[in-house]
């Protein structure tokens, strides 16, 4: 299967500023992607899976509010819905590939954020011991608000990636990338704006981690796995 420029078009279309790369054929020396028998996945189902839940997601992301008191708090209150959303989708990739080097980056990214959600959990009990609900910053009212359901379920930008076919690791990878982009969004977000040196190492790790597995997905659908 290849990846065509109207296959790829909404994805970079609702990613808006964040850049997906080249990733326009998908080949492999060993077990080509599109030498296997698929069904073709149409840009409506990633639309249907994605465009309703990244377009109110994405200006949560863009705008964590300023360097005010709250604002460790904020980071906090996305990154930790953002980072389960990429355990649900890398759980799925443990059910569903067939390929172990996806599924070895998979449980790469299960331990690392599940460790850095651990990590943020303890942060928030001892920064802000008074805080309940999770907050979003409010940039028309000017000031933080509670964080609806909704708002936490968009911030996940979780995506039902399909059956266990043999397009399934295209979509894995096509989802993650943005997904993974809109952490490096919010990381550089922190080390502008965060005063605390642990929130600046957090930064700091998320940024390494991410956008070296960026590089390893757009290369794998590029030339597949090897």
């Amino acid at each position: 299967m290849k990846f065509t420029p109207n296959f790829l078009f909404p994805i970079l279309g609702i990613s808006l500023t964040l850049s997906l790369g080249s990733c326009t054929t998908v080949q492999s020396s060993s077990q080509p992607l599109n030498s296997l028998t698929t069904t073709p996945v149409s840009s409506e189902t990633i639309l249907t899976q994605n465009n309703g839940m990244m377009s109110e997601n994405h200006q949560m992301i863009m705008d964590l509010g300023p360097a005010d008191i709250e604002y460790d708090l904020r980071f906090i209150d996305a990154m930790i819905p953002h980072h389960q959303g990429a355990i649900a989708m890398a759980q799925q990739v443990l059910q569903k590939s067939t390929h172990p080097e996806l599924k070895k980056l998979a449980e790469e990214i299960i331990k690392a954020q599940e460790k850095e959600i651990a990590q943020m959990q303890q942060w928030r009990k001892t920064w802000y011991p008074e805080a309940k609900d999770a907050i979003a910053y409010h940039a028309a009212m000017g000031h933080s608000m509670p964080m609806s359901s909704q708002q936490m379920d968009s911030m996940m930008m979780m995506a039902d990636l399909g059956p266990d076919d043999s397009s399934f690791d295209q979509r894995f990878m096509t989802a993650m990338i943005p997904h993974h982009q809109g952490a490096l969004v919010m990381a550089k977000d922190a080390q502008l704006k965060s005063k605390r040196p642990e929130m600046q190492q957090l930064a700091q790790a998320i940024l390494t981690s991410q956008e070296a597995e960026i590089q390893l997905m757009q290369q794998w659908l590029k030339t597949g796995f090897n």
